[in-house]
This record gives C-alpha cells, sequence and structure tokens, in this order.
C-alpha cells in the first residue's frame, strides 16, 4: 500500500440533517488499530482522515490479485444518543469516502439506551 485515499464524515440528527458538533468518530483499520480520532465542528463534519489504500493502477486489470480499496470501520459516539458503527468501508486511492451518520436522540428510544445501530457495507464486486 503506497497510495492514500482519504475518508470523511457528516454526523446529524433526524431526517430534518440537523449538524451535530463534538461527535466522537474513531476510524479503525480491520484488526481494530485506530487510525484517527476527530470531533465532528458545527457543521457535523470532521477533517479527512488519510488511510493508506492500494495503488489506483491495481484496479484497472480484471481480477486484481489484491482488493482495490482498503477497508476500515468508523464509531461515533454523542452523549444522549445512540452510538453508531459503520463496518467495512471502502477507501480508494486519490479519492474521499463520505460516511453519513444519522443519530437519533436516545429519548426517542426509551427501552434501547444502550443500543448501537450498526451498519455493514457489502464488498464491491470488482
Amino acid at each position: 500500500m503506497s497510495s492514500n485515499g482519504y475518508i470523511t464524515a457528516r454526523a446529524y440528527m433526524s431526517y430534518a440533517q440537523i449538524p451535530l458538533e463534538d461527535v466522537a468518530v474513531v476510524v479503525t483499520a480491520q484488526d481494530g488499530t485506530a487510525i484517527a480520532m476527530r470531533l465532528t465542528n458545527r457543521n457535523g463534519q470532521i477533517v479527512p482522515v488519510e488511510v493508506p489504500v492500494p495503488e489506483a493502477s491495481d484496479s484497472q486489470v480484471p481480477n486484481p490479485p489484491e482488493r482495490p480499496f482498503a477497508t476500515v470501520n468508523l464509531y461515533a459516539h454523542l452523549r444522549g444518543y445512540e452510538q453508531v458503527e459503520a463496518e467495512n468501508l471502502q477507501v480508494f486511492a486519490n479519492t474521499v469516502t463520505q460516511q453519513d451518520l444519522m443519530m437519533i436522540p436516545l429519548s426517542e428510544l426509551p427501552d434501547s439506551w444502550d443500543q448501537t445501530a450498526i451498519y455493514t457495507t457489502p464488498p464491491q464486486n470488482l
């Protein structure tokens, strides 16, 4: 892996997409190693996280020996809101991957105060 891709996230509340500030966002490698930790700004966004990925040229041939992307996991937490996990996010060389994080206030989930919403991205058929 000698190229870089980027991942960014946008945290918001409800279908009105009201931005959430100070959401703790952690991006990890598949083995659980932390790549970066960020807090969302007042627009609900984090600064892009640089992720080492395979070269873009690896995606130009059929049936490459290695996936032409890196996969990462993303965890988001804000007190008073349901936690969010996004698993197997795919990051490609010279590309920014955007992950939206709709967070639900725990007051709307009185029986699920410790629940975590988990979203898994299936692998691409490349």
